[in-house]
Formats: C-alpha cells, structure tokens, sequence
C-alpha cells in the first residue's frame, strides 16, 4: 500500500494533539497506515522540515499547530509548503 505524505499527516492529527501535546508513535503510525515504519519516517521527516510535525528523540511525534491549520483548509487541491 502506497501512503501519502497528507494522509500521514491526517492520521497523525487523529492520533495527537498540538495544543495539548499528546503524542503518538511512529510504530503506531506505521500499523495503523498499513505501511512500514522507513516510510513513515520518511515522510514525517519531510513533514517536520515544514514544522507540520513535531519529532522527538524517543520516537515520539505529534501534529504542530501550523498543521493542523494546514488540515483545516480541507483543500483537495495539491498543497506546496518550501522548508526553505
């Protein structure tokens, strides 16, 4: 199953909370998506240059507030966020 970067992000917002800073793992991203736990990361890896996704040294993540703001534009247009 391929998984893309946005519907990464959404799980991660189901599963975490930017204000409350509830976390979840990259483990359980991975069951939950279907996937292996390489693309996972890769794909938070992306998503945290962008600061939609906060990371933590202990294989913690969560949703930034900037991406849930980017989620509740509930666009199905292609999105371009520049980490640069």
């Amino acid at each position: 199953m391929s998984v893309t970067r946005r519907a990464v992000l959404k799980q991660l917002a189901t599963a975490s909370d930017a204000v409350q800073r509830e976390t979840t793992t990259k483990a359980a991203l991975a069951a939950t998506l279907d996937t292996d736990e390489g693309t996972i990361e890769s794909h938070l890896d992306g998503l945290t240059a962008c600061e939609l996704v906060r990371t933590y040294p202990d294989g913690r993540v969560r949703i930034t507030i900037t991406g849930e703001e980017l989620l509740a534009l509930d666009t199905d247009e292609l999105v371009i966020v520049d980490s640069e």
